[in-house]
């Protein structure tokens, strides 16, 4: 709180970039985590959360003579267009804002004072929910070829891996050991995915140490042991993930990859996925393009073109592609790795992948006030090609959308243990399970709103087999331009299934309260519960029709289960909306069926009055 010196300013100013509306007048509060708009303007109470850490960049533009802009960019892609009437207010919140958005220090971020008001046992029980050691027996793990190692547990191997690690069993101690000393930053080969089918294996890693000519016999041995680790194939790939330039490049300074002369059996490749400032000059290029108030199409092509968001996106995803053939079709192991193997690598599972093995996510993140150099995007394209997949696949995946987006946030947010500090052992110095909470219980407690209504499992698809040609990708306008919902359609198909989805439960509800009636009522059966009972028995039979997929599906006129309210409801009913969903609904960018809204309505007046009967 030392940092607000004007807690409160009022006749301020919001901007809205793609409408030509009135500016929304209001005021702005600053507290000890949150800015916060409340538009007076509005009819309704209308306000705007924004967290300090989410904010990116502030900018105080020059004054005008309507007041002293104030331009806020979040890491989450919101801007926010403040327009502060006084100059002498608009640099206080201006320099209250920089220190609130850069802590200096791991224990100013939000996490350590956030507090949900639940049991200590409770926090305890969140932070076990995801156990590593269960993810390695789900892929069988330990077996006759691979073990769960105690090397790692006093960070004697590695101190950016965690206190247990999965080896070859034909690696000995000095092996491991050994390797370490030749791999960046002690970071040797581990297993990240094995495919219990025909043990072929997904291992992670940094690159070796090797220069022009060095050689290192236990990191030679490590190798061949996870490559007899999988008796049914004679060679394993060893994938890096740079440009060959950038490898090259790294050599003159003493690092580099390895050579095939002296690993047996093994076959080399470069994928070509750039670096951390080529990827985060890209989302910039992207971004720019995102907030262009009236771009031509043409004008809007180009510069998505010219910023290669998409393209990295596409080599991210042909990387996936091929490590997934190479492990299931060739039935060979791979190890992969960059430079340090903790951006490009083994991209898989984020428990377990990014937190457990050490990605840098305070800096990449801009967590605390540090170098902007070190900032990079690498989350924020895992997560786009997570979405990629599932425009190619939408019945495959049991999240939707919101889901993904909300984990982002969550990233960056700084409210929840999981995203802070940068591997394990900066988590137990900060005694990140002790004093903060951890994200998956609250998303759990969230779980309806996050399930897809396509899902049908694993029968949607006989496989996945993702389609990377240049036609395949398409813009994520729901992450890049989240927060202009002048953008958007006036209504959003997830947002329209899953407020029928609410609505179906409230007619089961009310049918269930009204069926609860009978027993004290007498004479003939009232015609409200007999119609109700018409409209829920329908809406029911209407569930039971096979979920379609795509339009060959359809063989005639559209089934039931997509008109005029009815769903199918395989995995669970949506519950009451978040605060920003109530917020859309207010603005028409979810338009319910009018039909739906309408029996809903009459229904209840009807129940209202069986009840004074």
């Amino acid at each position: 709180m030392e940092h607000i010196t004007t807690p409160k300013v009022e006749n301020v100013k919001l901007l809205n970039r793609y409408t030509n509306r009135k500016p929304a007048n209001g005021t702005l509060y600053l507290t000890a985590t949150h800015l916060i708009y409340v538009d007076a303007s509005a009819e309704v109470r209308k306000e705007t959360w924004i967290l300090h850490h989410h904010i990116a960049t502030v900018e105080k533009l020059p004054l005008t003579t309507s007041g002293c802009p104030l331009l806020i960019h979040c890491k989450n892609f919101r801007v926010v267009h403040f327009v502060i009437g006084h100059e002498r207010d608009c640099h206080e919140v201006y320099t209250s804002l920089l220190k609130l958005s850069q802590p200096v220090k791991p224990e100013e971020l939000y996490a350590f004072s956030y507090n949900p008001k639940m049991p200590k046992d409770n926090r305890e029980i969140g932070w076990k929910l995801i156990d590593l050691k269960v993810d390695y027996q789900r892929m069988g793990i330990p077996n006759d070829f691979w073990e769960i190692s105690d090397a790692n547990k006093d960070y004697e191997v590695c101190n950016t891996y965690p206190p247990e690690i999965v080896v070859p069993k034909a690696a000995n101690k000095a092996t491991v050991f050994g390797s370490s000393k030749f791999r960046s930053r002690g970071r040797i080969p581990v297993l990240s995915y094995l495919y219990k089918e025909n043990n072929a294996a997904i291992c992670r890693c940094s690159q070796p140490l090797s220069g022009f000519s060095a050689r290192c016999v236990e990191d030679e041995q490590m190798l061949q042991a996870i490559r007899q680790a999988n008796p049914g194939s004679p060679f394993m790939y060893v994938v890096d993930t740079r440009p060959k330039l950038n490898a090259m490049a790294n050599r003159a300074a003493g690092k580099g990859y390895e050579n095939e002369d002296n690993y047996d059996n093994i076959r080399f490749k470069f994928i070509g996925i750039e670096n951390i400032h080529v990827m985060r000059s890209s989302l910039q290029k992207l971004l720019e393009v995102c907030e262009t108030k009236s771009p031509s199409m043409s004008d809007f092509l180009t510069g998505l073109e010219n910023s290669g968001w998409l393209r990295h996106i596409k080599a991210v995803m042909d990387a996936g592609v091929f490590l997934a053939k190479a492990v299931k079709e060739e039935k060979a192991s791979v190890l992969v790795h960059c430079s340090d193997g903790w951006d490009r690598t083994a991209q898989v599972l984020i428990e377990k992948e990014w937190i457990a093995m050490g990605h840098k996510f305070s800096h990449r993140c801009g967590h605390l006030d540090g170098d902007a150099k070190e900032v990079s995007p690498v989350f924020t394209q895992f997560a786009e090609c997570v979405w990629q997949l599932m425009q190619q696949f939408p019945c495959a995946f049991e999240f939707n959308e919101r889901f993904l987006l909300e984990i982002h946030d969550h990233v960056y947010s700084c409210q929840f243990g999981n995203f802070l500090g940068s591997c394990h052992r900066e988590r137990e110095a900060l005694k990140i399970f002790e004093k903060t909470h951890s994200l998956w219980p609250f998303l759990l407690q969230k779980k309806q709103e996050f399930r897809n209504p396509l899902y049908k499992g694993f029968t949607a698809y006989k496989e996945l087999k993702p389609n990377t040609l240049p036609f395949s990708f398409q813009f994520w306008c729901g992450m890049y331009n989240r927060f202009d919902k002048g953008m958007h359609p006036k209504q959003c198909v997830l947002d329209h299934l899953l407020n029928c989805m609410s609505q179906k439960i409230k007619l089961e509800d009310n049918a269930t309260d009204l069926e609860n009636k009978l027993p004290f009522l007498d004479g003939p059966l009232p015609d409200e519960v007999c119609s109700l009972s018409k409209i829920v028995n329908a809406s029911v039979e209407s569930s039971k029709t096979p979920m379609l997929n795509t339009p060959q599906d359809y063989e005639s006129e559209p089934p039931a289960l997509l008109t005029n309210g009815a769903i199918v409801e395989e995995v669970g009913i949506m519950p009451d909306r978040d605060q920003r969903n109530k917020e859309n609904l207010a603005n028409n960018h979810v338009l319910p069926d009018l039909n739906s809204t309408m029996e809903v309505t009459e229904l209840d007046a009807k129940k209202e009055k069986l009840q004074h009967q």
